[in-house]
């Protein structure tokens, strides 16, 4: 009964000490000054996203500007095949993917835009979060033209 009590204190301050002093940031956190625009072909919508600090956002940035067509992919991915081949050094083996998540499949070697809930897959790599316009990225329909650029003033 004691070791229960103890241990149950335990967590208790452990959690504690986390409200009051919550954990770094990470090399997978929101990078402020990499920010992108997905602008689809004969429309105005505006889609934007801010991609990651880590070495898989770093080369797609850098491969911008990139003019893809997204495919809808199981009802809750848009998907393109035509992007160069991204890094995924120091990368997480799996990633757990959100409505609005950006990421990398490494193994097909295309980008997965997650316009619903998913759980976590192996080989997919998070590099960005859409932070405007998922509501029309969700709403193009399938094989649209887009073309991805970077945004200097969002």
């Amino acid at each position: 009964m004691k070791k229960r009590l103890f241990f149950a204190m335990g967590l208790l301050a452990l959690n504690g000490c986390y409200a009051q002093n919550p954990p770094t940031q990470t090399a997978y956190d929101r990078n402020p000054t990499m920010n992108i625009q997905i602008q689809p072909t004969n429309s105005n919508d505006s889609i934007t996203a801010v991609l990651a600090d880590n070495p898989t956002a770093k080369d797609f940035y850098n491969a911008l500007p990139l003019t893809l067509t997204l495919e809808n992919y199981g009802g809750v991915e848009k998907i393109s095949r035509d992007i160069p081949k991204l890094s995924t050094q120091n990368a997480p083996k799996s990633h757990a993917a959100q409505a609005g998540d950006l990421t990398y499949y490494a193994p097909w070697g295309n980008l997965a835009i997650f316009t619903g809930n998913f759980g976590s897959a192996s080989g997919l790599v998070y590099f960005g979060r859409i932070n405007k316009g998922l509501d029309k990225l969700t709403a193009l329909p399938d094989k649209t033209t887009v073309t991805i650029k970077k945004l200097e003033n969002p």
